[in-house]
């Protein structure tokens, strides 16, 4: 129960947390923040882990000159686009041992065709566009190595979609972090920044399914 109560106040409070820890161990954050972006995109069990906030975060240090920007854009790139190849690893493992159940409703040749067909022709799109949600960030990854996405197409827009998430978070924290109403409604930024996309994602469910069940 500590641990979960740490890590929800770490989730929440980032800033503090990591400005203390920079303050106190110096440039060991760069590889706490290594560690956490690529357990947090390479271990599909821990999605709960901060993604945006932590980037969010990182820019604003790195613009108050507590980090080193280019470091922390190049580290926290290599830890995402390692740790979605680590899950897309992990589902390429795990497709041929889940799809060999015929008799299963859902996991069956047929569904591993379908979910192919889906990554061959929007598996870009879809790893790029992930980053950005909670989530779907972590469990991507996993599901395109799971359909047998192609490797080649995959680590293409793996590097693509994590420069645009890294580089782009980080640098709106950079010139946005310093703001003093930015500084003073950090908590309620770090709320919104996890709630929105979960929102959007439910909504995009809701809807689909919704659809779904017109079509029968």
């Amino acid at each position: 129960m500590e641990i979960i109560m740490f890590l929800v106040d770490f989730i929440l409070h980032v800033d503090r947390h990591l400005e203390n820890f920079v303050t106190t161990y110096g440039n060991w954050v760069y590889a706490l923040l290594f560690l956490i972006i690529f357990v947090e995109t390479g271990v599909v069990v821990m999605p709960f882990l901060p993604g945006d906030s932590l980037l969010f975060v990182v820019g604003a240090l790195c613009g108050l000159g507590l980090m080193s920007y280019p470091l922390a854009v190049l580290l926290l790139w290599a830890a995402a686009v390692l740790g979605d190849q680590c899950n897309f690893a992990i589902g390429r493992w795990f497709g041929p041992r889940v799809f060999q159940w015929e008799n299963s409703r859902y996991f069956n040749r047929d569904a591993f065709n379908r979910a192919h067909e889906f990554y061959e022709k929007y598996g870009g799109i879809t790893v790029i566009l992930a980053r950005f949600f909670p989530f779907l960030r972590t469990f991507v990854p996993f599901v395109a190595g799971v359909a047998d996405m192609t490797r080649v197409k995959f680590t293409l827009f793996n590097l693509v979609g994590g420069a645009i998430w890294v580089v782009g978070i980080i640098t709106a924290g950079y010139f946005l972090g310093s703001i003093p109403w930015v500084k003073a409604n950090l908590d309620k930024i770090i709320w919104a920044m996890i709630l929105i996309p979960g929102v959007v994602v439910l909504f995009g469910a809701w809807n689909a399914k919704r659809k779904a069940v017109s079509s029968v």
